[in-house]
C-alpha cells in the first residue's frame, strides 16, 4: 500500500544525521511503521549510510504527533520539530 510520505534530517554531528519520515493523512499500525523505517534504512544503506537512525512521525499537528524510533533520536527529532528546524521533502519508498 502506498502512503504519502516526506522526509527530513536532523543533524546529529557534521558527519551523521537522524532521518525523519513523516506519514501524511493517515494513522498506521505498528508493523506498517516498522516497514517504512526498514525501507528508509535500505535506501540509506544503498547510499552508503549504514548506521543512520530513522524516526517515523505520524499525526497532523503538534498536539497529535506520534514519533517512533530509538528514544534518543525521538527526543532530538521532537526538539527539532518544536523549533521548526526540519525541512520536509516528498519521498517515495515503494
Amino acid at each position: 500500500m502506498s502512503h504519502r510520505l516526506s522526509y527530513g534530517t536532523v543533524r546529529e554531528s557534521p558527519r551523521q544525521a537522524i532521518y525523519v519520515v513523516r506519514v501524511h493523512g493517515e494513522l498506521l499500525l505498528p508493523h506498517e511503521i516498522d516497514d517504512i523505517a526498514a525501507r528508509m534504512r535500505e535506501r540509506l544503506h544503498s547510499r552508503g549510510e549504514s548506521s543512520a537512525d530513522v524516526v517515523v512521525v505520524q499525526g497532523d499537528s503538534r498536539e497529535t504527533f506520534r514519533l517512533f524510533g530509538l528514544p534518543y533520536s525521538v527526543g532530538r527529532v521532537r526538539a527539532a520539530m518544536f523549533n521548526a528546524a526540519v525541512n520536509w521533502t516528498p519521498i517515495d519508498l515503494d
